[in-house]
């Protein structure tokens, strides 16, 4: 942990360190030096450019859900503190919506979703990020539907054409860290996984999977064995059957009194042509940022089968686009 403050044991409690601080402390001021003047922070809704923009964010989320917390399930990372390190941080996040804010009037309601970060660090600071947040969970818990909510927000930003646009490739920028992982084996091995679901081979799955694997997907729903990971892959890669499939960052870990675990950053690019998790087909070009993490058991075939996976994508951004090119009524 070369250059960064001696109180960290490891990367790992760096990462969950600084998030606590940061949320369950309130120490937004903290970000200050946690992360860099100049930070671009990626998500499927844009990018936030600079640590005062993250701040102000912050800030906005804490005043209506006064209660948020952030528990962190898992730092997989690779990396150096002199190149810097990379960590995907996988977080269950709680909050209640009790003042009016970015989703509505406070509502009283819960919600409890999952979020993926991928975060570059050296010398203490975060410089480059990567995130994507079950937006579409907490819609879903705060008694909205994804669709309608997209709509939602394009119509208060000010229509199609001058909406806040998600985030497309377009537009991204060079934040500094340029790796793309390491060549541990279990990282490897989830990326086959998921090119090959990505290549329609769903039959795979009974092979690659336990058949008691736990899963984690989009709208906060919790799943439970093959149908509940047929569907979910199914259903995103029928709502964009001629997408281009990439992976752009793919991280793998063993040991540290943890399963085998991988962590991958990927994308779908393509139109919305199938349906599928989308509903009818729109024509309409899309971007999928995703995020997954999979942890491996001894269980089913030789060589380990998926035990947990947690895979996300924001329903809200991805609908987003589809309204975004509606053609009027």
């Amino acid at each position: 942990m070369n250059g960064f403050d001696p109180k960290w044991r490891d990367f790992p409690d760096y990462i969950l360190g600084i998030t606590r601080e940061i949320w369950e402390d309130r120490g937004v001021g903290t970000l200050n030096h946690y992360y860099t003047s100049d930070i671009p922070v990626r998500s499927p809704m844009g990018i936030q450019r600079g640590n005062q923009a993250v701040i102000a964010a912050t800030m906005a989320t804490i005043n209506e859900f006064p209660g948020r917390q952030l528990f962190g399930e898992d730092v997989i990372w690779s990396g150096d503190p002199q190149a810097g390190m990379l960590s995907s941080h996988r977080i269950v996040t709680t909050g209640t919506h009790l003042r009016d804010g970015v989703f509505g009037k406070a509502s009283g309601k819960s919600f409890t979703i999952r979020v993926i970060a991928d975060c570059a660090a050296k010398d203490n600071a975060i410089f480059d990020e990567w995130l994507v947040r079950d937006y579409g969970g907490i819609v879903r818990q705060l008694g909205m539907d994804p669709q309608e909510y997209a709509r939602h927000l394009v119509e208060i930003e000010g229509g199609p054409d001058k909406c806040a646009r998600p985030f497309t490739p377009e537009v991204d920028v060079d934040g500094g860290y340029r790796g793309t992982g390491n060549d541990n084996e279990w990282g490897g091995k989830y990326a086959e996984i998921l090119t090959r679901l990505m290549a329609k081979d769903f039959h795979i799955i009974p092979q690659v999977y336990d058949r008691a694997v736990v899963t984690h997907y989009p709208g906060g729903v919790d799943g439970l064995s093959h149908a509940s990971v047929g569907g979910f892959w199914l259903g995103l890669r029928s709502s964009f059957p001629d997408a281009e499939f990439r992976i752009h960052h793919c991280i793998g870990m063993d040991g540290g009194m943890l399963s085998p675990r991988a962590a991958i950053r990927w994308s779908l690019d393509g139109t919305h042509s199938g349906w599928g998790a989308f509903g009818r087909p729109s024509g309409a070009r899309v971007h999928v940022m995703g995020m997954a993490h999979a942890e491996f058991g001894p269980f089913g075939v030789p060589g380990g089968t998926v035990r947990r996976e947690c895979a996300l994508y924001d329903e809200v951004a991805i609908w987003k686009q589809i309204v975004m090119q509606e053609r009027p009524r």
